[in-house]
C-alpha cells in the first residue's frame, strides 16, 4: 500500500518481531483460494465510454417522486424542508460526519444536545442519547440495556414489530446468549394475555413497537403493566411522528423508546443512512449506550456543552462498558434536529394527522373495489394491510406498470400471507394519487392474475 511510509527495513523488522519470514506468510492460514480470487470483469473502458455506461447504469433508478407511492414499511417518503438541506450541507457540519473530537465545537454539541431534549419532548422519556445508527440496532441496543439492568437472560418480543428489527435482534442476541421469545401477533398487535402467559421472572424486558410494522396501533399501557408485573423493563419501538398524535410512551408506562428517525427530514436514500434514537427513565441514564450530551457553564460562567456520563468502551475498561457504540450519526441527527425545530409541534402533528386521513380515505376506497378487503378490524395510523382477490406481489407489479408502487407484497416476509399488501400514505400522498390508484385497481382483472387464498387457508 503505497500510503503506508514503511520502508524495506522497518519491515524487516516488524517481520523479525512477530517470527515471520515475509509478508506473505502472516496470511498462511487463510487458504489459498481467498487469497487472490479470480473476479470475472469486463475489459476496461476509455473514459468518455465509462461515463456513458455509468449515466446508463444510473437511469435505470427511478426517484419515488416520478411515481405514485404507496410503500412504506419503514422508510417513508416524506417531505423535506429546503432548510434541512440547506445547514447540514454547511461545510463545517457536512466534513465533520462523524465528530470524534466533539468538545472542539461547541456548535456540534449544542445541536446534539437539542435532538436529545427535542426526543425527550416526544416521546415523554427523561434523558435521550445523541443518536444511534438506526431504529433497529437502537432496538438491540434497548434490549441489551434491559439486559445488564435486570441482570436476566430471556427477551419477549412482539411478533408485530419490523422483521427486519426481529433479525437484528436474533443477531444481537446469539452474539451475546440472550433467549429471545417472540410473542405472535393477533389480528395484527399483540394480545396482553399472551404476553402475561409467556413473561415470567426470567425475561428481561418486553419490546413492541408503536404503530406496528403493519400499521396498528398497539395499547400500550397494559403492555407496560404485564411487564412491571414480572420485574422487567417495558421496551416500545416508535415512529416518532406518530408520538406527536398518540399516547407517549413515557405516559403509557414504558421505560425506553427507541426509533428511526428517518421520517424526520431524512430522505429515503435506498434504505439509508438512517439515524436511531433511543429515551429513557433517569435511573436508566447510565445504561445508556453511546455519547450523552449534557449542558453546565464554563469557568467564566457562560452556558457551555459537553460529552457526559461516558460509559463507552472508549472511556472505561471494556468489561465495564454499556456498549460498543462509540460515536453518532451526528450528521443524520442533524437533518432531524431542524426539521423538528424547523416544523415544531404543531406542524409534526399536522403532517401526522394528514398522513393518517388520506390513509383511512384510502382505505375506504379501496375496500370498496370488489374483492379487497382490510385484513385487520384493528384501528391504524397511515398503514394498513390491504387483503386482495389474487396474490398480492401480482397486483403490486400490474400496478407498477401504471406507474404505481401500491405498498409491500407481505409475502415477502410471511409466506402464509402472500395475498396481502402492505399500503402506505403520508403527507406526499396526493388527491389525484389515490384516484389513480383507486381507478386502476377497479380496473384491474384480477382474475387474470395468480391466486394465492384457497393455497393459504390450506
Amino acid at each position: 500500500m503505497a500510503y503506508l511510509p514503511n520502508s524495506d527495513a522497518d519491515r524487516t523488522a516488524m517481520l523479525e518481531v512477530v517470527g515471520a519470514g515475509s509478508v506473505s506468510d502472516l496470511f498462511a492460514t487463510i487458504p489459498a483460494s481467498l487469497r487472490d480470487p479470480t473476479v470475472e470483469l469486463p475489459p476496461p473502458l476509455g473514459e468518455q465510454d465509462l461515463v456513458a455506461e455509468v449515466e446508463r447504469l444510473a437511469a435505470r433508478n427511478h426517484p419515488l417522486s416520478e411515481l405514485d407511492n404507496f410503500l412504506g414499511a419503514g422508510v417513508y417518503s416524506r417531505f423535506i424542508p429546503a432548510i434541512v438541506r440547506g445547514t447540514i450541507g454547511r461545510p463545517e457540519f457536512y466534513t465533520a460526519y462523524t465528530p470524534y473530537q466533539a468538545e472542539a465545537s461547541q456548535g456540534t454539541l449544542q445541536t446534539i444536545f437539542e435532538f436529545q431534549s427535542m426526543i425527550c419532548a416526544l416521546t415523554g422519556l427523561d434523558v435521550a442519547n445523541a443518536s444511534l445508527y438506526d431504529g433497529a440496532t437502537a432496538a438491540a441496543e434497548a434490549m441489551m440495556l434491559a439486559v445488564q439492568a435486570t441482570g436476566r437472560d430471556r427477551i419477549a418480543v412482539s411478533g408485530a414489530v419490523h422483521p427486519e428489527t426481529l433479525r437484528v435482534l436474533r443477531t444481537f442476541a446469539a452474539g451475546r446468549s440472550v433467549s429471545l421469545d417472540v410473542v405472535a401477533a393477533r389480528d395484527d398487535v399483540t394480545s396482553i394475555d399472551d404476553v402475561r402467559a409467556t413473561l415470567d421472572e426470567r425475561h428481561a424486558g418486553l419490546l413492541v413497537q408503536q404503530p406496528t410494522f403493519f400499521g396498528t396501533l398497539e395499547t400500550l399501557a397494559g403492555l407496560a403493566e404485564a411487564a412491571h408485573a414480572v420485574g422487567a423493563l417495558a421496551l416500545c419501538s416508535a415512529d416518532p411522528l406518530a408520538c406527536t398524535v398518540l399516547v407517549p410512551p413515557a405516559d403509557a408506562g414504558f421505560d425506553v423508546c427507541v426509533g428511526d428517525g428517518q421520517p424526520l427530514g431524512v430522505p429515503a436514500s435506498f434504505g439509508g443512512p438512517h439515524v436511531g434514537y433511543m429515551a429513557v427513565r433517569q435511573a436508566l441514564v447510565r445504561r445508556m449506550p453511546g455519547r450523552l450530551v449534557g449542558i453546565t457553564n464554563d469557568h467564566a460562567g457562560r452556558r457551555a456543552y459537553a460529552l457526559t456520563l461516558q460509559t463507552r468502551e472508549q472511556h472505561i475498561r471494556r468489561e465495564h462498558a454499556t456498549s460498543n457504540i462509540c460515536t453518532n450519526h451526528a450528521l443524520v441527527a442533524l437533518a432531524a434536529t431542524v426539521y423538528m425545530a424547523h416544523m415544531g409541534a404543531g406542524g409534526m402533528r399536522e403532517v401526522a394527522t394528514v398522513s393518517a386521513q388520506r390513509a383511512h380515505h384510502l382505505a375506504d376506497e379501496l375496500c370498496a373495489v370488489k374483492g379487497f378487503s382490510l385484513a385487520s378490524a384493528t384501528p391504524f395510523l397511515w398503514e394498513f394491510v390491504l387483503r386482495c382477490p389474487a396474490d398480492a406481489a401480482a397486483v403490486a407489479a400490474a400496478m407498477r406498470e401504471q406507474g404505481i408502487v401500491a405498498g409491500l407484497p407481505l409475502g415477502r416476509v410471511d409466506a402464509a400471507r402472500a395475498d396481502e399488501l402492505l399500503v402506505c400514505c403520508t403527507e406526499m400522498t396526493s388527491r389525484p394519487a389515490i384516484d389513480r390508484f383507486v381507478a386502476a385497481l377497479t380496473a384491474l382483472d384480477t382474475a387474470a392474475l395468480p391466486q394465492v387464498r384457497q393455497e393459504v387457508a390450506v
